[in-house]
């Protein structure tokens, strides 16, 4: 509850003047009132995303927002999870659970959010909180192309106090091995998981060589110049792996593609023809 229409004019300046990269993809997560707007004012480049909705397609649910509803205003991405969702508004996993797997299901692609409070950190169950939350995001999903992981440290969002290198690697590479360790080495390969908490241009350069980072999740950080140098970052660290993952999917496609010019082949042999012209 940020922006207004002037925001999104002035971030879409900004990015409009920011080289693009194939490599990179960049979204902008923005109010379900705007994101008719936001996609108008946006670069096609440029992904827009919702900042949350329900689980189910539609029904009597009064201030909730539909997948159908984001695509309807040609958006593809929704961000789910958010730790704010998850504090403020006390989502609790089996709920993102079932946001994540209609959301996915109606083609949209997802942005799932993990995170750890102050308190986690103090009394070390970082993991242990973080652990359940993979858990539970991971038995809805079934494609993690269309899915990038988020973690934020609560502890290190608008509080003065920035996470550590050492800290956000030690978290991303946990989350890597957990997926390497109960999905599979190809998901944990290609899965991206990015970063969100106070980041700006100040540190994004040196975070963005991490080795188990692929991006960032930026909040306030957006809405001034220091965006630009975050994207930048973004690219330097992302290109690696998201193009080993467009090569997967291409390939995937071109399977797909193989397998159903073979099945159309056989279904137009000339019998077939034959047959259906003497009907």
């Amino acid at each position: 509850m940020n922006v207004f229409k002037t925001d999104i004019d002035r971030l879409a300046d900004v990015i409009k003047c920011t080289p693009s990269d194939l490599n990179l993809d960049v979204v902008v997560g923005c109010p379900s009132c705007y994101l008719d707007y936001a996609r108008q004012q946006l670069p096609s480049i440029i992904g827009v995303a919702a900042q949350n909705c329900y689980k189910v397609a539609k029904g009597n649910f009064s201030g909730e927002i539909s997948a159908a509803m984001i695509e309807d205003c040609g958006c593809e991405w929704v961000i789910l999870g958010h730790p704010e969702r998850r504090t403020i508004f006390h989502e609790p996993d089996d709920l993102i659970r079932e946001k994540v797997t209609h959301a996915l299901k109606s083609g949209l692609k997802v942005v799932a959010c993990v995170c750890e409070t102050k308190e986690d950190r103090d009394e070390g169950r970082t993991w242990q909180v973080l652990e359940a939350q993979m858990a539970s995001l991971a038995s809805s999903i079934s494609d993690w192309s269309r899915v990038v992981i988020a973690f934020e440290a609560l502890w290190a969002s608008n509080t003065g106090i920035l996470a550590t290198n050492n800290q956000v690697q030690e978290v991303l590479s946990q989350l890597r091995q957990w997926l390497r360790h109960n999905v599979s080495h190809s998901v944990a390969d290609t899965t991206r998981i990015i970063y969100a908490g106070s980041v700006s241009s100040d540190n994004c350069q040196q975070m963005a060589r991490l080795a188990d980072l692929d991006g960032f999740l930026v909040g306030s950080g957006a809405l001034t110049s220091d965006i630009v140098d975050i994207i930048r970052a973004s690219r330097m660290s992302s290109s690696q792996l998201w193009g080993e993952q467009q090569r997967l999917v291409a390939t995937s496609h071109l399977i797909t593609n193989i397998k159903q010019l073979r099945f159309s082949n056989l279904s137009l042999r000339p019998n077939t023809c034959r047959a259906i012209r003497n009907i």
